[in-house]
């Protein structure tokens, strides 16, 4: 069975400003036969880089209705989620940067403005072209990413028999604090940990 890709997004972007995801843990328990590959950036580095590029782009993706989520309407007429607006690029209360964003054209209403336009052609240039910036990658069983919710993508993938993808998801509303180098994670069962609970070691790269 073969499942299509996931273009660029943050998790939780469609969520009400206070149930934002700003961390997230996956845990891979089995990888599919083939595919299923991830890229990564640090939303911190694409908000430098349209910085540099213009600084106004930056205030544009500030604005509070930069980035809108329309209404789900039930099959009854009743608002299941309501119109969630809100800026792409926010500042916690906590100084911690925080992104909310799909590169998505369908159900999604972005500011139609021309510096708006132009801010998001400029990061939509960055996420599709070549960047040292960008961590390439396939997660295999026993791995896992633990992230402050970093821009990231899926490529798609396809299952047989003896290999149906399998992963656990675990979204936090705070960041993590830890060295932005800490991404990929293998867990090597033929190592253990110590302590009275023996579990297998993961080694963070």
């Amino acid at each position: 069975m073969f499942v299509v890709a996931i273009n660029w997004h943050t998790d939780g972007y469609h969520n009400a400003a206070n149930r934002q995801i700003h961390a997230l843990n996956l845990h891979v328990v089995m990888q599919a036969a083939s595919g299923g590959e991830n890229q990564l950036m640090d939303h911190e580095i694409a908000y430098i880089l349209l910085r540099e590029k213009n600084p106004d782009y930056i205030r544009a993706l500030m604005a509070p209705k930069a980035m809108t989520i329309p209404a789900r309407i039930d099959e009854g007429g009743t608002v299941a989620r309501p119109e969630e607006p809100g800026a792409v690029f926010a500042i916690m209360p906590s100084g911690d940067l925080h992104m909310r964003y799909t590169i998505r054209v369908n159900n999604v209403i972005w500011a139609d403005d021309p510096l708006s336009r132009e801010a998001l052609a400029c990061l939509q240039e960055i996420l599709n072209n070549p960047s040292p910036y960008i961590y390439r990658g396939r997660l295999e069983s026993g791995m896992g990413l633990v992230s402050n919710n970093v821009l990231h993508d899926r490529a798609g993938f396809t299952d047989d028999a003896t290999h149906k993808r399998h992963y656990y998801r675990a979204r936090y509303s705070t960041a993590w604090k830890a060295p932005a180098s800490r991404i990929f994670t293998r867990c090597d069962p033929s190592q253990t940990t110590r302590g009275a609970t023996r579990r297998p070691l993961c080694v963070t790269t």
